[in-house]
């Protein structure tokens, strides 16, 4: 891999790591409830449950590309980068935000398509 392919790799890891931590740990907290745009503290806490486990699945997605990172292995980041725009895209579509999919699906399209020019 090339440092340019790594930096960008690296970047989405980091991405969906601060999206763990925002949904796990911050989700009824003023930035979480603020950067998803909850109605209310109340809906936070009914929704926490919810909001860990996905920040559980954004936190694997980082630990795989981490992985891919540390063996090199272009397989391996092309398949959770490949993960990473499907949520993207899903994401985008199901809440109605194309903003989602511009934070999420973006940047892992640019580090897939560095990876095989």
């Amino acid at each position: 891999m090339t440092t340019l392919q790594i930096i960008f790799i690296a970047l989405v890891a980091f991405l969906h790591a601060y999206f763990l931590v925002l949904e796990m740990f911050l989700w009824t907290k003023p930035k979480g409830i603020k950067t998803f745009g909850l109605k209310s503290k109340e809906f936070a806490e009914e929704t926490k449950v919810l909001a860990a486990n996905q920040g559980l699945y954004n936190g694997f997605l980082s630990a795989g590309l981490v992985w891919s990172i540390v063996w090199q292995n272009i397989a391996i980041a092309s398949f959770f980068l490949t993960c990473v725009i499907i949520a993207g895209i899903y994401g985008a579509y199901s809440t109605k935000k194309i903003r989602l999919f511009y934070v999420q699906g973006v940047p892992a399209i640019i580090a897939l398509v560095l990876l095989y020019i």
